[in-house]
């Protein structure tokens, strides 16, 4: 009797462990968005943005369409060229909304950013990005 509770408890926590992995996965927003970010690279960066997008830099905020973001996107990584990047939390909600939150290092500093997608026609596409000097 104690070792089928034993092994039902551990088929629990599996199952959980398991469970909480998937849903993290399920959340993850595409790694070549976390690549064009480190890269500085606007152009590689656009092709992840929807046809309109909110860009804010340090508490600024605005709607772009895409082609306007992509320069906004090259500008910023121009004044401010890439040393690292990585997102340090990702998560998302039951809508297919997916976002993270990342530290982006640059030779002027360090930058909190937080991207979120949406999912548009099977695809996730950046629907917000905003970059905030530390």
């Amino acid at each position: 009797m104690k070792y089928l509770k034993l092994v039902l408890i551990l088929g629990l926590m599996l199952a959980g462990i398991l469970g909480t992995e998937t849903a993290r996965a399920q959340a993850a927003l595409p790694g070549e968005i976390r690549t064009a970010i480190k890269n500085g690279s606007s152009r590689d960066l656009a092709k992840f943005l929807n046809s309109t997008v909110e860009i804010g830099l340090n508490g600024d905020k605005s709607p772009y369409s895409k082609t306007q973001a992509e320069f906004v996107l090259k500008d910023f990584f121009s004044k401010n060229p890439p040393v690292g990047f990585e997102f340090e939390h990702q998560g998302g909600s039951d809508k297919g909304q997916r976002y993270a939150i990342g530290t982006y290092n640059s030779k002027t500093g360090l930058h909190r950013v937080f991207v979120v997608v949406k999912q548009v026609g099977g695809v996730y596409l950046i629907d917000t990005i905003d970059f905030t000097k530390k």
